[in-house]
């Protein structure tokens, strides 16, 4: 929706002028509506083709007779469940409306217009929002070959740098940063400034390289972990998110945090989730399968992509990204053109079912043929 402006006596704030709301990816009734399509397939949000946990859908089901009682306004049943699934203290935990939810706590907790935080140039775009709605300032290290540059991001400290935040795997890129590369980073930081690492796509990854970022929290108490129920457990129409970090921290941010701010079936449905271990593994299982699948299609396609950790591939078209994705629109496809992050040429498509990733292999290499044939018209005449 384009943003309106209005001849209006009461303006916001001077630092929220400049702030867009952030470009959700379009909802499947859209463009139904838009392109009178029966059928639409969504790849551009990165969610859980397999859709919730069965356990989710029966505890949610149940609870709603329950809808009239305000929820647990700590979570202490889920946050007990991540307590002991994960060995860790209690007062370690904090749940939000989604992970979404606690960056912008953590901006409003630690930011002031003084502050600065550091990001990579190509990061989850939400985290400089956060900064933005504080008046603070971001700070962008470039990628280097695609994955965060975290010696950079170390050396890109100053007297005002407030916080780091970083995607691991990365959002929406797809690549992860191995343990070394972290404990450098850590290393180098002085201790007052928070690290943020955002693991939303952790279950994802299979590298031996990849860091278990809870065993930073003994010896770095300012590490702050962030975890999401929308991706793997597929949740995100239900927005629920977890924090890990030094109590005190965890303190500080309940201070901002308003009473229950996760809903009631939200919670239940997350702490069934996180036991429905086989919906879990049979959700990456697939996700492999079918990335390796969809990486043999676009090599066989001469398309380049960059190889991920996720459920999603970055594809370079060698095209306009907004043309293209338009293109698969009209044809029942949302995907995620990556114009906005300094990507004009690249896609971010969700890895699908079978079904959804022969759709949209059949719709790509239909937009291919005819935007590059037009493509070809344009530069002979």
């Amino acid at each position: 929706m384009a943003t309106q402006h209005y001849d209006f006596p009461i303006p916001c704030r001077q630092a929220l002028q400049a702030l867009q709301p952030y470009p959700a990816g379009k909802p499947i009734e859209e463009v139904q509506r838009k392109y009178g399509l029966e059928t639409v397939i969504k790849m551009a949000s990165n969610e859980n083709p397999l859709g919730p946990s069965p356990k989710a859908i029966d505890a949610v089901r149940q609870a709603l007779t329950e809808s009239n009682r305000y929820p647990d306004a700590n979570g202490y049943l889920l946050c007990t469940a991540l307590s002991k699934k994960f060995n860790i203290p209690l007062e370690h935990l904090i749940i939000g409306n989604g992970s979404d939810e606690l960056v912008l706590f953590i901006a409003l907790t630690y930011l002031g217009p003084q502050d600065q935080i550091i990001v990579s140039d190509k990061a989850f775009i939400r985290y400089e929002m956060a900064a933005q709605v504080m008046a603070a300032q971001c700070i962008h290290v470039p990628m280097k070959e695609f994955r965060h540059d975290l010696d950079g991001m170390a050396q890109a400290v100053g007297p005002e740098t407030r916080a780091i935040f970083f995607s691991n795997p990365n959002n929406p890129v797809g690549t992860m940063v191995a343990s070394k590369a972290v404990e450098r980073l850590l290393d180098a930081v002085p201790p007052r400034i928070l690290i943020i690492i955002d693991e939303a796509y952790r279950e994802y990854v299979d590298h031996p390289d990849y860091p278990d970022a809870l065993t930073y929290l003994k010896t770095h108490p300012n590490v702050l972990i962030l975890r999401t129920f929308s991706k793997v457990h597929g949740l995100a129409g239900l927005r629920v998110g977890y924090g890990i970090a030094h109590p005190q921290i965890i303190h500080d941010i309940n201070r901002v945090r308003p009473p229950f701010n996760v809903n009631r079936l939200a919670q239940v449905a997350a702490l069934a989730a996180l036991e429905d271990e086989e919906h879990v593994q049979r959700t990456v299982r697939m996700n492999a399968e079918q990335k390796t699948y969809l990486e043999q299609e676009l090599t066989r396609l001469n398309i380049g992509f960059v190889p991920s950790s996720t459920n999603f591939l970055l594809i370079d078209t060698r095209l306009d990204s907004l043309q293209a994705s338009q293109h698969l629109l009209s044809q029942g496809i949302i995907v995620r053109p990556m114009a906005g992050f300094g990507m004009p040429t690249h896609l971010r498509v969700t890895i699908g079912t079978p079904e959804e990733n022969r759709a949209f292999l059949q719709a790509f290499e239909r937009m291919l043929g005819k935007l590059r044939g037009t493509a070809t018209k344009n530069i002979q005449s």
